[in-house]
């Protein structure tokens, strides 16, 4: 009985971190949306606060880490799912392109600096190319947060990011044949191959073992045998390349990659979307503790021009890598900002002793802080980029509206309104966007949206939008009292006008369809879609094929030939 007891209590001290972690990172969260927060900040906050009690070895556990290493590895699954291996070969020059473009123009940047200032070759090679890396984990998590996944914007970062992962692992692999002495040549050859045969592997597997998998698993019918085999592909593939010497992350992106092209693709990211939230949010805690309070405050003047140099140079730097590649300048500002944060893979390489033991720990530990805390200000960084962005688009006025002549009109740039307007571009049909919210007006704008500032509620302002070349028409506020009130009108002057409009439930749908609208239910699954199928159809475009949509969890279409 005494050593059942003593097992017992063995299991309540090693869980009971990750317990605590749990409700504390719940109260976080709440707070942070409070505040009008990112999750994210309160996250990292709450790792800093229990850091400065002195309560950071107390959270720091097997449990805890497995945890946290778990949430990023179901974040890069959960991108996998929407990089298929049409889309890789459809994003390979933003993938292949632009993300070594930035590894070399931020890195390489980095890397000079670093040798520049006398730091040895090897650290400024290693510690400078790992400072050109970003994190996947906060800009993916952002990117989804703001439905940015589908613009231009973010879709760049997704690839970068990919690259960067690719990069990552080059950077450890070099690290460990510093560390053993060996030959640094073999050791990336090796790494390579690795890397090429773990991909082989993915391909094979999506092409001949997917669907006969799930289609053995759907004929059981049982909803824990969905979740169990979602979690083991993202987790083993995960395993099986990290016990390669390869990066875990690597293996569940290219897990999810195998999945993606499945008929059974939503199911597996509608089973593994609440283990990512959840086990991220140990992630983001965990780097909050990274943080020493001690060296914030007595080498704080040290540790704010480490981190304000690095914010500055690292946004500065990919900006120009962004005009390199031919972007616009507000479009590099955006994407240069979103990426202007460190990385969680360059913590990792500064806490390896053959790395950390080339410079004076004094620098390496600033290092780090200031790492972690530009995790924390991501979110801040960002929004003044893509505000600065925003006024650089909105520019002096056109004399002649972007979409002039599409012949659909989005009014309202919410979720549904985004879902739409991106599944128009990518079929290459013109759309024109109005807004009348001023903040969302502008975040549309600076996502690079054909919107203008304009009350469509205002009969007087139809002429100016010309609502009379248009032949579809979608509201998509999620307020329908406005199109109670104009419809009338609206019937008179355009009784050819094809008329949607997105609900947010069901309650108003039979008095919308009575008023000769079309009511889509956005509280439903699947709304997205049946959105832009009844817009295809009033068009008479056969051209949507919908699969479902990280940006706003619902569908972003792909071109049919």
């Amino acid at each position: 009985m005494a050593g059942e007891a003593s097992d017992a209590h063995s299991v309540v001290a090693t869980i009971q971190p990750a317990i605590s972690l749990l409700g504390l990172g719940i109260g976080a969260a709440l707070a942070s949306r409070a505040l009008r927060l990112n999750p994210i900040v309160g996250y990292l906050g709450l790792g800093l606060g229990l850091a400065s009690l002195g309560m950071a070895p107390d959270f720091r556990g097997p449990v805890v880490a497995a945890m946290a290493e778990a949430g990023v590895m179901f974040l890069l699954f959960n991108l996998g799912l929407h990089f298929s291996l049409g889309r890789i070969r459809a994003e390979a020059g933003n993938i292949f392109g632009f993300g070594s473009l930035q590894m070399v123009v931020a890195g390489g940047a980095f890397a000079a600096l670093f040798i520049a200032f006398g730091l040895p070759l090897a650290f400024a090679i290693i510690a400078g190319f790992g400072m050109g890396l970003s994190s996947t984990a906060v800009v993916i998590g952002l990117v989804r947060e703001r439905g940015q996944e589908d613009c231009p914007v973010g879709r760049a970062a997704q690839s970068i990011l990919i690259f960067q992962d690719i990069a990552a692992i080059l950077l450890l692999v070099t690290a460990g044949a510093l560390a053993s002495g060996g030959a640094l040549a073999p050791a990336l050859g090796l790494a390579g191959a690795k890397a090429l045969a773990a991909f082989g592997i993915a391909v094979l597997f999506a092409r001949y073992l997917t669907e006969p998998l799930f289609s053995l698993i759907a004929r059981a019918g049982t909803t824990e045998v969905y979740t169990a085999t979602a979690l083991f592909i993202a987790l083993a593939a995960g395993w099986a390349t990290g016990m390669a010497g390869l990066s875990l992350t690597l293996g569940a992106f290219l897990g999810g990659m195998a999945v993606a092209d499945s008929r059974y693709r939503i199911l597996v990211q509608t089973e593994i979307d609440a283990f990512r939230g959840l086990f991220l949010s140990f992630f983001f805690i965990s780097v909050g503790l990274s943080i020493d309070p001690a060296l914030l405050v007595a080498d704080w003047m040290l540790v704010v021009g480490v981190t304000l140099g690095m914010i500055v140079l690292k946004c500065a730097f990919n900006v120009v890598a962004a005009l390199l590649n031919r972007w616009s300048v507000p479009g590099s500002i955006q994407l240069g900002f979103l990426l202007g944060q460190g990385s969680e893979f360059t913590l990792v390489l500064l806490a390896l002793p053959a790395v950390a033991g080339l410079a004076e720990p004094r620098l390496v530990s600033a290092m780090v802080t200031a790492i972690a805390i530009s995790l924390a200000v991501t979110p801040l960084v960002s929004n003044i980029g893509r505000k600065l962005a925003g006024r650089l688009r909105a520019g002096p006025p056109d004399m002649k509206l972007a979409g002039d002549d599409a012949p659909v009109l989005i009014i309202g740039m919410t979720s549904a309104g985004r879902t739409l307007a991106d599944a128009l571009a990518y079929n290459e049909i013109g759309y024109l966007a109005l807004e009348a919210d001023h903040d969302r007006f502008q975040m549309a704008l600076a996502d690079g949206y054909h919107v203008h500032r304009a009350n469509p509620a205002d009969p007087r302002s139809w002429d100016a939008i010309g609502i009379d070349r248009r032949q579809v028409l979608v509201v998509a506020t999620g307020d329908t009292s406005v199109s109670r009130e104009v419809t009338p009108l609206a019937q008179q002057r355009m009784p050819g006008l094809a008329r949607i409009i997105a609900v947010p439930g069901p309650d108003e749908i039979d008095e919308i369809a009575a008023l000769g609208m079309l009511p889509v239910d956005m509280s439903l699954s699947g709304g997205g879609e049946r959105l832009i199928e009844l817009v295809f159809a009033a068009l008479g475009e056969q051209r949507a094929l919908p699969v479902p949509s990280l940006a706003h969890d619902e569908v972003r279409p792909l071109k049919v030939a």
